[in-house]
C-alpha cells in the first residue's frame, strides 16, 4: 500500500510533498520512482536545518546520510520512525547497510522509579532503544517507536526524547529525525523549545516556522503539546490534565476492540489489602476525612477523590461519547451547566462484570 501525498507552498515556491503512513499496521512503504523524485525534492530545498546550536532537524534521507558517512558535527541521532529498528533504513532503501551495537533497550513497567500503572502505554512496550551506529558505530542514536498519526500517545515519549536531546548537546550535537521531518521530529523539537526556552505552544511552533518553515506535527500532537504546556512543561500522570488524556486513550483502546493492560487498573478501593495503598490521598480539609463515593444499592466505597476525573459540567468526557446513553426524557438536564456526573479512572472492580462486549463499566 503506498503513501498519502500532500502537497503545500514553501518559501521557493516549490512544492513539499508530505508523506504520511496511510496503514496503520504497515511502516512507511517503499516508494515507486516518481514518489522518489518528488521525495527527493524535499530533500533538497528544505532538510536538514540548524534549529538551535547543536541541534538540527531532519528526515529520513538526512540521517541515513549521516548514518553511512559520518558527520563533523553531529554525534547522536534521535529517530522517530514506526519502527525502532536500525533495519528500517534497509527497507527505505534496500542498497543501505546501517552498522549498529545495542546498548540497551528500555520496556514500559521495567523501571521502578516511575509509576507506569498511571501512564498509557502498556507494560512490557518498547520505550526505546539505544545504540551505537553508523560509520566506526561513532554516532548514539536512540530510536523511539512512534507513528504520524493523530490518535498516536506522543506525551509519554517526551521525557526521554527530551533528556536525551538534552544530553546529547552537552556531549556534541544531535539531529532529529523523523521520515520526512514534517511531523514527528517537529513535535519534539517544539516539546523542547518549551521547556528549554519556557514558550507557549503557538509560540515554540511559531519559532521553529521561522528556521524551516515547512513542518507540521499533525493535530493531534499539537493537542497533546497544549497539554504539555498545561502541565508546566512536563508530563505529570498525577494531573487531571493527564488523567483526562489517559481516560481518552484507554477508552478509545477499548473501543476498537483491543484488551486493555491490567497494570491500567487502580487499586480497588473497596477492599482492604488495595486500599491501604491508597493512604497518602489528599484529605478534606473541612473534616479531616478522604473523600469516597460509595454504590447508592450496596454502600460499597468504589471510588476515592484522586480517582475522579474533572470534566466539563454539563458535557461530560469527550472519551464517552461513542457510548453514553441517549435519553428522550423530557425533564433531561444533562445539557445544562450543572452537572452531577462523577467519571473515575479504570478501577481493578470494573473487569469483574460480564465480558468485554457486554460490560458497561465505560459509561456514565
Amino acid at each position: 500500500m503506498y503513501p498519502r501525498v500532500r502537497s503545500s507552498t514553501v518559501r521557493y515556491k516549490l512544492l513539499l510533498y508530505r508523506v504520511e503512513e496511510f496503514d496503520d499496521k504497515q511502516a512507511e512503504p517503499a516508494f515507486d520512482s516518481l514518489e522518489n523524485q518528488l521525495f527527493s525534492v524535499v530533500l533538497v530545498v528544505v532538510m536538514p536545518h540548524l534549529v538551535r546550536e547543536k541541534l538540527f532537524i531532519g528526515n529520513i534521507s538526512d540521517a541515513a546520510e549521516v548514518l553511512q558517512n559520518g558527520s563533523p558535527e553531529i554525534t547522536h541521532i534521535l529517530s522517530v520512525l514506526s519502527s525502532a529498528s536500525v533495519s528500517f533504513f534497509s527497507e527505505w532503501r534496500t542498497e543501505l547497510t546501517i552498522p549498529s551495537k545495542e546498548i540497551k533497550k528500555v520496556y514500559v513497567g521495567h523501571d521502578n522509579s516511575i509509576d507506569w500503572s498511571k501512564c498509557c502505554l502498556s507494560r512490557d512496550k518498547l520505550l526505546y532503544s539505544l545504540e551505537y551506529a553508523g560509520k566506526d558505530l561513532k554516532l548514539i542514536r536512540m530510536a523511539v517507536p512512534i507513528r504520524d498519526l493523530e490518535r498516536e500517545n506522543l506525551l509519554d515519549y517526551l521525557d526521554v526524547c527530551l533528556d536525551f536531546v538534552d544530553q546529547s548537546r552537552k556531549e556534541g550535537a544531535v539531529l532529529v529525525h523523523c521520515f520526512a521531518g514534517v511531523s514527528r521530529s517537529a513535535a519534539i523539537i517544539t516539546a523542547y523549545l518549551m521547556r528549554t526556552e519556557q514558550l507557549s505552544q503557538e509560540d515554540a511552533l511559531e519559532s521553529l516556522r521561522q528556521i524551516c518553515e515547512s513542518v507540521c506535527p499533525n493535530d493531534g500532537f499539537l493537542n497533546q503539546l497544549k497539554m504539555f504546556e498545561e502541565m508546566g512543561f512536563k508530563v505529570d500522570f498525577a494531573s487531571p490534565i493527564y488523567k483526562r488524556f489517559r481516560v481518552k486513550v484507554l477508552g478509545e483502546s477499548y473501543n476498537s476492540g483491543e484488551k486493555i493492560d491490567s497494570s491500567k487498573f487502580g487499586a480497588d478501593p473497596g477492599l482492604a489489602t488495595e486500599a491501604s495503598s491508597q493512604l497518602k490521598v489528599p484529605l478534606d480539609e473541612k473534616n479531616n476525612l478522604t473523600a469516597t463515593y460509595h454504590c447508592k444499592k450496596c454502600r460499597r466505597i468504589v471510588a476515592l477523590q484522586e480517582n475522579v476525573v474533572d470534566h466539563i459540567p454539563g458535557e461530560g468526557e469527550t472519551s464517552f461519547d461513542w457510548h453514553k446513553r441517549k435519553s428522550n426524557n423530557l425533564f433531561d438536564r444533562s445539557n445544562e451547566s450543572s452537572c452531577s456526573s462523577i467519571f473515575v479512572e479504570p478501577l481493578r472492580w470494573m473487569t469483574a462484570g460480564p465480558s468485554h462486549e457486554e460490560d458497561d463499566w465505560w459509561r456514565e
